[in-house]
Formats: C-alpha cells, sequence, structure tokens
C-alpha cells in the first residue's frame, strides 16, 4: 500500500518495510519551501526491540500537497523517473547516492512513497545565501563523478525510459515557456540586470533548439537537471563519518551533455561574484575528475567535430560547452517556477528570485544574447 500522506506511514506499514516490529512513529515535516514537487518528512522510529542495526529515524517523501505542483510531475513523468533511477540505476554510482528503503509508485499518477536514510547530519545550504567554494568543489567533484559512470553509455534501448535533452519533456516545457512569458515578466522584469529580460524573451519557445544544439555535438551521460546547492548535503570538516555530498531529488533525469549539471549549478547556487571569481578553476576541477575516470582529454574541437571518439572531451569543448547551458536548465526553471508554481512562503520566493537573476546573469556573462542569436 502506498500512503496517501504522511498519516498513512503507521508502525505496522513503516515496519513492513524495515523487517522489523515498530511500535510508534513521530513525523515532521522537513524542507518547506524547498522541495517544490514533493512533501518530506522525518520519521522517528521506536521499535519493539532494541537494535544497533535498524536506523532510528527515516525520511519520508510523498507527492507535493499541492495540486499544480503534483500535476506538473506527473505530466513531465518526474515522480516515475526518480523511483526508477533509485530501483533500477542508483547502485552503478560509488558516490553521492542515498540509502534507499524503499521506491514505489503507481505508474501515472501521483501516488509514490520514496523511504530513505535520514541525513539530517549533513549540512544544507540555502540556495538563495549560496555555495561557499569549498562547497562547490565538493559538488562538482561528485558531478563529475556520477557522469563518468553513465559517460556515453546512455544512447542504448534499456535506457530509452529516460527523457533526451530534447524529447518531449523538453517540448512541453518549451511550449510552456512560451505562454508564461508575460506573466514572468511582469513579476521580475524590473530587477533583472541590462539584457536580461531580452534573454529570457528569446529563450522563451527555444529552450528545445538550444538543448539540441548541445546534445548534438557532446558526449551524452545521465544529467540530474535539478542539480542544485539545495539537492545537495554536505559533510561537515569534522564529521566522525565524512559522506562528502549525497544527491537527492532525482526526479528529472535525462540523458544528454554533463554541462547542463555544472552550469545550472555554478550559475545558481553561488553567489554571483563568488562564482565569477572562480568558474575556471571549477571547470578544470570537473574535467580533472573525469580524467582520473578515463575519460580522454581530446577528441571534440571547436567546431563540434569528433577527432577521435565520441569518449573524448577536450577542456576547451567543455568550456564552450558550459557557456552554452547557461541557456537551458536554469533558465527554464526559474521562468516555470516564478511564473507557475505555489510558492506559499517567503522563503520559496526568495529561492526562485535568487535563480531568476543569478542564472541569467551568468548566461550574459557567457555571451548568451550572441549564442541564443547564432541557436535560434
Amino acid at each position: 500500500m502506498i500512503p496517501k500522506t504522511i498519516s498513512d506511514v503507521t508502525p505496522d506499514w513503516l515496519g513492513d518495510v524495515l523487517g522489523a516490529s515498530v511500535l510508534q512513529v513521530t513525523a515532521t515535516q522537513i524542507g518547506q519551501g524547498i522541495g517544490l514537487m514533493g512533501d518530506i518528512y522525518r520519521v522517528v522510529i521506536e521499535y519493539a526491540d532494541s537494535t544497533d542495526i535498524l536506523p532510528g529515524s527515516v525520511v519520508v517523501k510523498l507527492p507535493s500537497s499541492f495540486e499544480e505542483n503534483r500535476a506538473h510531475g506527473i505530466a513531465f513523468g518526474m515522480f516515475e523517473s526518480e523511483v526508477r533511477f533509485y530501483d533500477e540505476l542508483s547502485s552503478e554510482a560509488s558516490v553521492g547516492i542515498p540509502r534507499v528503503y524503499l521506491a514505489t509508485i503507481d505508474p501515472g499518477t501521483a501516488d509514490f512513497v520514496i523511504v530513505m536514510e535520514d541525513l539530517s547530519h549533513l549540512t544544507m545550504v540555502d540556495q538563495s545565501v549560496g555555495m561557499s567554494l569549498d562547497q562547490a568543489r565538493a559538488a562538482v567533484e561528485v558531478l563529475a563523478q556520477i557522469h563518468a559512470v553513465w559517460w556515453d553509455r546512455v544512447k542504448t534501448p534499456e535506457l530509452e525510459w529516460i527523457p533526451t535533452m530534447f524529447g518531449r519533456r523538453i517540448e512541453l516545457v518549451d511550449e510552456m515557456l512560451d505562454q508564461i512569458f508575460p506573466v514572468f515578466a511582469s513579476r521580475f522584469a524590473e530587477s533583472l540586470p541590462e539584457g536580461g529580460i531580452e534573454v529570457y524573451e528569446r529563450f522563451s519557445g527555444n529552450f528545445q533548439k538550444v538543448n539540441k544544439a548541445l546534445a548534438m555535438r557532446s558526449p551524452w551521460t545521465l544529467a540530474h537537471q535539478d542539480y542544485r546547492v539545495e539537492n545537495l548535503l554536505f559533510a561537515s570538516a569534522d564529521s566522525p563519518a565524512t559522506r562528502g555530498v549525497v544527491v537527492l531529488d532525482w526526479q528529472g533525469i535525462g540523458r544528454g551533455p554533463g554541462a547542463y549539471d555544472l552550469a545550472y549549478l555554478l550559475g545558481g547556487s553561488m553567489d554571483t561574484s563568488l562564482r565569477r571569481a572562480n568558474e575556471e578553476h571549477l571547470l578544470g576541477t570537473y574535467h580533472d575528475k573525469l580524467l582520473d575516470a578515463g575519460i580522454s582529454n581530446s577528441g571534440i574541437s571547436n567546431s563540434g567535430i569528433s577527432n577521435s571518439g565520441i569518449s573524448n572531451y577536450s577542456v576547451d569543448q567543455l568550456w564552450d560547452d558550459y557557456g552554452l547551458a547557461h541557456l537551458m536548465g536554469g533558465l527554464a526553471t526559474a521562468m516555470v517556477a516564478g511564473s507557475t508554481m505555489d510558492l506559499s512562503n517567503d522563503r520559496g520566493t526568495r529561492l526562485i528570485a535568487s535563480m531568476v537573476e543569478r542564472h541569467v546573469t551568468a548566461a550574459l556573462d557567457h555571451d548568451g544574447l550572441e549564442r541564443l542569436a547564432a541557436v535560434v
């Protein structure tokens, strides 16, 4: 049985999940204003028998309480993607993945549940504040290690259930962006830097074209597509059991170039001045980790022509891909969230405002208007 609400997460139900006799559960909602597609709870567990093996608490993720947010999750296949990722793919990655006790869904609906380890001892960062340089470096290293697992391995029949970066899901988002631009502009135009609203206007209705332009020239991997700091948990320097960085919310996964995730992270989750001062160093860190995993340091020229095989990837091509990728997920997410999501508190509103401003500034820093003109 899939719980409809947190009240359905009873001692008997959770005992069945964990294979133990549970006397009592106490649930507290966490992450309000952060998880737009899901309601997240920390559940403390009291067992019938003392145990050092079973967890003293878990995290339970259920669909959002807001009907509009649930409808988005169904339309874009996000709930099913996350469940299938945990069930079918997550074991292939050696870093960054939480332990999941149960992930199940009634296909085609918003009825799902994920029960995972409680990582509340790790550090969550407020995205509107932004990552420190050390946190950004750790997030980039883990991202490269995850990308390397599926580098040039996702164009296979068994992974066709994962959307491409220019498939029907992106097409649906693209259509939405064109429709919601007037609402978005009315809310944010006055707060954007010079050229910012023009970037968003030209981008609206052309998300698919930009994604396809990058996907047709560069190696593919499994992309998270919502790789931002509030979907990451960081171990503190004095943590007795270091986990590094744990990556959550795998509901938006796609197949395409890894630069999508890299630009999304650095463009939206860092203070702009800190990003500008360090992004070349951070891209070098990402590329070095790919090399460590066996990806060759050559092969794709700046013209997009493969020299010696698609598994190869030069730092010059990474830099160019990164620049174009600032015209992708960050802009789209900021527009959709800023125009359509039910943001029920000031915390969520501040988050979206920071995303809107930072992502378009990053796009402008990397010649966004000129790149858009070349693509569309």
